[in-house]
């Protein structure tokens, strides 16, 4: 997987004029095609530890229509490695959006109902696995492991040759990206930014010690970043009309595409943030796009998004 550099785009907003923000995004959205975001830089040393070791094929985890499935699919097939996805729900789901494609790249994709899948971080559930696929490295759901921390870390080299800012924020799902931020500001600065992640799932309060137990003894240094827990519009993958409506008017002005599971939660806190005066005037604030498009193919094929309000839209796998 080759190494990319991400374009920083300054983004211009009435609100951001009104309170003196300066606010750019980090479009690691379009790092690639498919493999975009998060999911490239987590799986890039991922899979350079698979190669190293000469496993026979690699194992994921993840729900019926989840970026991570969907990006470790194709990533394995351009590199040629066997993979198994272990997913959460029935196996009607096999022909959706997402496992289509999943499919379509080669991946066997074997389901588990909520209660196993619960079991998903247990050793002995592991050692279960690790006899069914022999050989077979394991990644956990969403990419978030110690392999995944230097790639994500990239992204604060990348944005010191970039430009100066005072915040860097992202949306949290697993803990992954946010370590890995965490990490490559320990590192990389000896005058931290601040830091924050914005929660896309409710109860989200065990992701700061997810977090702690992901970052590096230069992370463990890092004191100023924080997990925004009150964000999460619902729980995940959950939104309201209005949240929609509010994301869609976002994405016309700007011009960029936010989705309303993982970056456009992002951006909607950060409207709900400055409206309340949490940033300081010309605070200057990088946002994290970390990808994630395709899962508006499985929200529109569900009914829950209507296809017109999306110029970005991702490609029907054809078998």
């Amino acid at each position: 997987m080759r190494k990319p550099l991400s374009l920083l785009e300054k983004i211009q907003h009435p609100l951001f004029d009104k309170h003196n923000i300066d606010v750019r995004v980090k479009r690691d959205d379009l790092l690639h095609d498919i493999i975009s975001g998060n999911k490239w830089r987590k799986l890039k040393y991922n899979l350079e530890q698979l190669k190293k070791n000469n496993y026979q094929g690699a194992l994921t985890f993840g729900g019926s229509y989840s970026n991570h499935i969907h990006a470790f699919a194709y990533a394995c097939k351009q590199e040629n490695i066997p993979c198994v996805g272990v997913i959460r729900g029935e196996s009607h789901y096999v022909n959706n959006f997402t496992l289509r494609w999943a499919r379509h790249w080669g991946m066997h994709c074997y389901f588990v109902d909520r209660k196993t899948y619960r079991r998903r971080f247990e050793t002995g559930f592991i050692d279960e696995l690790s006899k069914i696929y022999p050989h077979h490295f394991i990644i956990p759901e969403g990419g978030s492991n110690t392999f995944a921390i230097p790639g994500v870390a990239e992204v604060l080299t990348e944005l010191n040759s970039q430009t100066d800012f005072d915040t860097l924020i992202t949306p949290v799902g697993s803990g992954g990206t946010l370590a890995g931020l965490i990490s490559g500001d320990s590192v990389a600065n000896s005058k931290q930014h601040k830091i924050l992640g914005v929660a896309v799932l409710k109860q989200a309060e065990y992701l700061v010690d997810e977090v702690k137990c992901l970052l590096t003894p230069e992370g463990l240094t890092h004191k100023n970043w924080e997990l925004l827990t009150t964000f999460h519009r619902g729980g995940y993958g959950k939104f309201s009309s209005v949240d929609v409506e509010r994301i869609i008017a976002f994405n016309q002005h700007t011009g960029i595409t936010f989705e309303p599971v993982y970056s456009g939660k992002m951006i909607l806190a950060l409207l709900d943030l400055i409206s309340q005066d949490y940033f300081k005037a010309h605070e200057r604030i990088v946002l994290l796009h970390t990808g994630g498009l395709q899962g508006l193919g499985g929200m529109i094929e569900q009914g829950r998004l209507n296809a017109k309000d999306w110029p970005i839209l991702p490609k029907v796998a054809h078998e």
